[in-house]
Protein backbone atom coordinates (compact mmCIF):
# COMPACT_ATOMS: atom_id res chain seq x y z
CA UNK A 1 0.00 0.00 0.00
CA UNK A 2 1.45 3.32 -0.67
CA UNK A 3 1.13 5.86 2.06
CA UNK A 4 1.15 9.33 1.68
CA UNK A 5 5.14 9.85 3.07
CA UNK A 6 5.83 7.21 0.82
CA UNK A 7 4.06 9.01 -2.19
CA UNK A 8 5.93 12.30 -1.28
CA UNK A 9 8.97 10.32 -1.40
CA UNK A 10 8.60 8.55 -4.54
CA UNK A 11 7.64 12.11 -5.87
CA UNK A 12 10.65 13.66 -4.68
CA UNK A 13 12.64 11.45 -5.95
CA UNK A 14 11.40 11.73 -9.72
CA UNK A 15 11.66 15.67 -9.30
CA UNK A 16 15.21 17.25 -10.71
CA UNK A 17 17.17 18.49 -7.98
CA UNK A 18 20.04 20.62 -7.84
CA UNK A 19 23.32 19.69 -6.57
CA UNK A 20 24.21 21.14 -3.31
CA UNK A 21 26.85 23.14 -4.93
CA UNK A 22 25.37 24.09 -7.86
CA UNK A 23 24.40 27.63 -8.38
CA UNK A 24 20.89 28.80 -10.23
CA UNK A 25 21.93 30.69 -13.19
CA UNK A 26 18.96 33.07 -14.41
CA UNK A 27 19.06 33.61 -18.23
CA UNK A 28 17.13 36.34 -19.30
CA UNK A 29 14.13 35.92 -21.94
CA UNK A 30 13.17 37.19 -25.36
CA UNK A 31 10.88 39.88 -25.81
CA UNK A 32 8.06 36.65 -26.71
CA UNK A 33 9.82 34.76 -24.16
CA UNK A 34 12.12 32.47 -25.29
CA UNK A 35 15.31 31.71 -23.75
CA UNK A 36 18.42 30.57 -25.36
CA UNK A 37 21.79 29.80 -23.69
CA UNK A 38 24.70 27.75 -24.76
CA UNK A 39 27.25 25.26 -22.78
CA UNK A 40 30.53 26.77 -21.85
CA UNK A 41 32.17 24.78 -24.98
CA UNK A 42 30.17 26.23 -27.23
CA UNK A 43 28.96 22.76 -28.58
CA UNK A 44 25.66 22.62 -27.62
CA UNK A 45 22.74 25.39 -27.56
CA UNK A 46 19.49 25.65 -26.49
CA UNK A 47 16.19 27.21 -26.32
CA UNK A 48 13.30 26.98 -24.23
CA UNK A 49 9.96 28.28 -25.82
CA UNK A 50 6.76 28.94 -23.49
CA UNK A 51 3.84 27.46 -23.67
CA UNK A 52 1.83 28.86 -26.62
CA UNK A 53 5.00 29.41 -28.52
CA UNK A 54 6.23 32.45 -30.24
CA UNK A 55 4.77 34.37 -32.95
CA UNK A 56 7.00 32.55 -35.52
CA UNK A 57 7.33 29.35 -33.89
CA UNK A 58 4.65 27.35 -32.48
CA UNK A 59 5.50 24.33 -30.27
CA UNK A 60 3.71 20.47 -32.07
CA UNK A 61 1.76 20.05 -28.42
CA UNK A 62 1.64 23.56 -27.50
CA UNK A 63 4.46 24.16 -25.21
CA UNK A 64 6.18 24.66 -23.44
CA UNK A 65 9.50 23.04 -25.47
CA UNK A 66 13.02 22.41 -24.53
CA UNK A 67 15.00 21.81 -27.92
CA UNK A 68 19.04 21.48 -27.39
CA UNK A 69 21.13 21.02 -30.59
CA UNK A 70 24.72 19.79 -31.11
CA UNK A 71 27.16 20.57 -33.24
CA UNK A 72 30.30 18.63 -32.78
CA UNK A 73 31.04 15.55 -33.90
CA UNK A 74 27.65 15.18 -35.46
CA UNK A 75 24.64 17.40 -35.55
CA UNK A 76 21.60 15.85 -33.27
CA UNK A 77 18.88 17.66 -31.68
CA UNK A 78 16.50 17.09 -28.80
CA UNK A 79 13.41 18.16 -28.00
CA UNK A 80 11.75 18.19 -24.72
CA UNK A 81 7.93 18.35 -23.63
CA UNK A 82 5.94 18.69 -21.44
CA UNK A 83 4.51 15.44 -21.45
CA UNK A 84 6.93 11.98 -22.88
CA UNK A 85 10.22 11.57 -23.35
CA UNK A 86 12.60 13.32 -25.41
CA UNK A 87 12.91 12.96 -28.93
CA UNK A 88 16.34 12.75 -30.12
CA UNK A 89 16.90 13.56 -33.47
CA UNK A 90 20.19 11.98 -35.26
CA UNK A 91 20.42 13.88 -38.38
CA UNK A 92 18.22 17.02 -38.44
CA UNK A 93 20.73 18.58 -41.00
CA UNK A 94 22.94 21.50 -40.36
CA UNK A 95 21.59 23.57 -37.49
CA UNK A 96 22.06 27.02 -36.35
CA UNK A 97 23.74 26.73 -33.02
CA UNK A 98 25.22 28.78 -30.53
CA UNK A 99 25.07 32.15 -31.34
CA UNK A 100 26.43 34.63 -29.18
CA UNK A 101 23.83 34.16 -26.67
CA UNK A 102 24.01 33.36 -22.28
CA UNK A 103 26.87 30.43 -21.44
CA UNK A 104 25.36 28.64 -18.86
CA UNK A 105 28.58 27.65 -16.30
CA UNK A 106 29.81 24.57 -15.53
CA UNK A 107 28.46 23.72 -12.36
CA UNK A 108 25.35 25.90 -12.82
CA UNK A 109 21.78 25.02 -13.23
CA UNK A 110 18.83 26.92 -15.33
CA UNK A 111 15.54 25.95 -14.79
CA UNK A 112 11.77 27.53 -16.59
CA UNK A 113 7.86 26.09 -16.71
CA UNK A 114 8.83 22.08 -16.30
CA UNK A 115 12.35 21.78 -17.08
CA UNK A 116 15.60 21.77 -14.88
CA UNK A 117 19.17 22.04 -16.88
CA UNK A 118 22.21 21.32 -15.06
CA UNK A 119 26.11 21.85 -16.85
CA UNK A 120 29.09 20.15 -16.05
CA UNK A 121 32.28 19.96 -17.82
CA UNK A 122 31.07 15.78 -18.86
CA UNK A 123 27.72 17.75 -20.78
CA UNK A 124 24.50 19.17 -19.93
CA UNK A 125 21.70 17.02 -18.13
CA UNK A 126 17.83 18.13 -18.48
CA UNK A 127 14.71 17.27 -17.33
CA UNK A 128 11.42 17.67 -16.84
CA UNK A 129 9.17 17.40 -13.64
CA UNK A 130 7.27 14.76 -15.54
CA UNK A 131 10.41 12.62 -15.16
CA UNK A 132 11.35 12.54 -18.46
CA UNK A 133 15.01 14.07 -19.61
CA UNK A 134 18.36 14.02 -21.47
CA UNK A 135 21.64 13.95 -21.39
CA UNK A 136 23.71 15.31 -24.31
CA UNK A 137 27.79 16.20 -24.63
CA UNK A 138 30.44 15.43 -27.72
CA UNK A 139 30.68 11.93 -27.05
CA UNK A 140 27.54 10.49 -26.38
CA UNK A 141 23.38 11.57 -26.28
CA UNK A 142 21.06 10.13 -24.44
CA UNK A 143 16.81 10.04 -23.76
CA UNK A 144 15.03 8.67 -21.17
Amino acid sequence: MLTRATAAFVLVAWLPLPLAHAAEQSIPASAEGQIEFNTPSDNIGCIYTPKGGTSTYEPQDGGPELSCSRVEPSYITIILGPKGPATLIKNPGEQPCCSDVTRLAYGNSWSAGPFFCQSSTKGLTCTATNGHGFFISKAKATVK
